[in-house]
Order: C-alpha cells, then structure tokens, then sequence
C-alpha cells in the first residue's frame, strides 16, 4: 500500500476518459499511480447501467457517480472516527502510519508534541486509533502498516568472535558519567549483516546514547579496517569538533572492531575518541543500539540484501529515525535532541 494514493474527483474524470479510450486496467494504474486492486474497487464504485439509444443497455463508469459514494463513505467513517467532517485529521493520520511507517503512538505525540493537535477539531488516544485501525475503518490502512505488537522472544546464538585486542579497553572502565545519559558524546557501535551468503555489505551502525541520534553507513565488507574508514571520515567531517561529539564509543568483541588502536588514533595526530568492549555475549550492554536496530530493521527487514542499497537509501533511513518522534523525549525527535547537543559545543 506504501507509495499509492486516494483519487481526488480530477483524477477520476481523467480515470472515466482513459475507461473510454479502453485504456488497460495496468495501464491507469501506472499513470495514476494507484494500485491495481485501486482500479478494480473504482470502477465498481462509479459503475452504473446505461441505456443506449437503440435501447440496448451497459454497464459504464461514471466519475460523478464514484465522487459521490467516496464521500458517502467518507462521512459514514468519520462518524465512526468519532471525528465528524475532520477528515483531514483522519487523512493526516492514516498517511503518517500508512506512508510514513509511523506508529499510532508517535504520530498522535508528534502531533502533541509540536502543537499541531490544535490544528484539528478533533483529538483521540493511541487506544482508540489502535481500535479503528483493528476494525478496518481507515482506506488503505490496515494492521500490516503497523510495526510488529507484542515483544518476541530473542534467540541468542553463540557466534565464534576474534578476541579483544589487548590494548582494549573493558567497559568497566568506562567513567560513570556515561551510565545515566546525562552527558552528550557518548556513543555505541555495531555492525547489521545482510542476507547471510548473499549479501556481501553490511551497515556500521553508531547511536549517541543521550539523544539516540544514529549514523548509518554502508560498507563493503566486515572488515575492521572499514571501520576505522568511517571513523576517520568522521573525524574529517567533524575536524577539532570530533573528540567533542564523540568522547567515547562501546562495542561488542566483533572483529570488526579489533583494530583498538588505529579507531582511537586520529588522523591529525593524538588520540580522538576512547573505546570501550562489552563483555562476550552481553549485548545489553549497548541497549542503545540494540534498540536503535529494531527501527533499521523496520526499513530493512532481517535476511535483506544490502547490496542493492544505495548511500542515498541508507541516508532516507537514516532521516527517518532521527525524525522519528520518540516517546521517550515527549515525542521530540533525536535530530532535535542532538542539533541542540551540538550547538552548545564551543
């Protein structure tokens, strides 16, 4: 349903024009950019029994015909919604989650959160729009644009890890100021596979634990020298501003990050960040990420192949997590967060 839209009364004469031409079903789906199943229920809308002059009689579509039982609906729905003639604030709902893959939680506190609550004439709770999603009563919303209910039960498995380089340093060391997520600059790294022998790239993957800002960046391999790629380009991106915005990174006991030495060094010369390993098989321990991934795997499900993602897809999700309103901070998002983080660097 992503990516397809509502008729407006325009296109629907056009849609009556390109039923007479005998344009094919397929045909007016691509130029109106609907669904093919759109285009069926359509015609079953504005379709009527015409007369001919010889008497002879036919069934024929008529786009003043369909308006009409659009809006129909459109009223019996809304008086379900509770929301009376407040259709755009139906619309604006349905198309967050339906488009947008936002939550019911996070559009309606997004909405709270920004004042645009006050935009509407209406205002309902999470349970609610949980309910009318349940009974169907959105047009191209169902239960299928909802991230999974429920929590699932993880499967842990023991996976053979390079071990720490010596010279790294354990996450009890780590200074205390990092625990409470009081203190900007602190951040935790991991690496998301791919389709397991299929896909060759996997995405590094970096969350700063005060405003869960995230970094996303495609890599060709799993190497730990492609690591240490990303960080530099960072610390070039960042110059004097890196030690600052990233004090310290936690990661786990991958391979992919046994390259202590050269991730703390900087490309100027000195040391730019600390980092820090969890203990084997503890992946609480970066809770952050762990959590952060959960959204990365809402744009790209488990067993996806990564090597037909482009830096610009991976730069659209990355977007769209830091945009995400979260509960967490009054649904204000961790762009928002983070760029105030930022601002207060002197």
């Amino acid at each position: 349903m992503k990516g397809y839209r509502q008729l407006k009364y325009e296109d629907r004469l056009i849609f009556e024009k390109m039923l007479r031409a005998g344009i094919k079903k397929g045909e007016i789906a691509r130029r109106l950019h609907i669904h093919k199943n759109t285009v069926t229920n359509e015609i079953k809308r504005g379709r009527y029994l015409h007369r001919n002059s010889d008497y002879t009689e036919e069934y024929r579509y008529s786009a003043e015909l369909a308006e009409k039982h659009y809006q129909e609906n459109v009223k019996m729905r809304g008086r379900q919604l509770k929301i009376a003639n407040d259709y755009e604030y139906a619309q604006y709902l349905e198309n967050r989650i339906a488009d947008d893959d936002f939550s019911p939680s996070a559009v309606l506190g997004e909405l709270e959160a920004t004042g645009r609550d006050k935009e509407y004439k209406t205002k309902i709770c999470v349970t609610t729009l949980y309910s009318y999603i349940d009974k169907g009563v959105f047009f191209k919303l169902t239960n299928k644009d909802l991230p999974v209910k429920g929590k699932r039960k993880r499967k842990y498995h023991k996976i053979k890890r390079q071990k720490r380089a010596s010279a790294g340093k354990s996450i009890t060391e780590r200074p205390e100021e990092v625990e409470d997520r009081e203190t900007f600059g602190h951040w935790e790294m991991d690496t998301v596979v791919g389709k397991q022998e299929v896909s060759k790239n996997v995405l590094l993957v970096l969350t700063e634990r005060k405003t869960r800002q995230e970094l996303l960046f495609k890599m060709p391999t799993h190497e730990a020298k492609e690591v240490v790629e990303k960080l530099n380009f960072l610390e070039v991106l960042w110059e004097d501003k890196f030690p600052k915005v990233f004090k310290s990174i936690t990661v786990d006991n991958g391979s992919e990050f046994a390259y202590n030495e050269e991730m703390e060094k900087s490309i100027f010369g000195g040391k730019r960040t600390n980092i820090y390993y969890c203990h084997a098989y503890s992946s609480w321990e970066r809770g952050s990420n762990e959590n952060q991934n959960k959204l990365v795997r809402r744009k790209i499900p488990k067993g996806s192949d990564f090597d037909n993602k482009s830096a610009e897809d991976i730069s659209n999700i990355e977007h769209w997590i830091n945009h995400y309103p979260r509960k967490i901070f009054g649904f204000h998002t961790s762009a928002e967060l983070f760029d105030k983080e930022v601002a207060m660097i002197t």
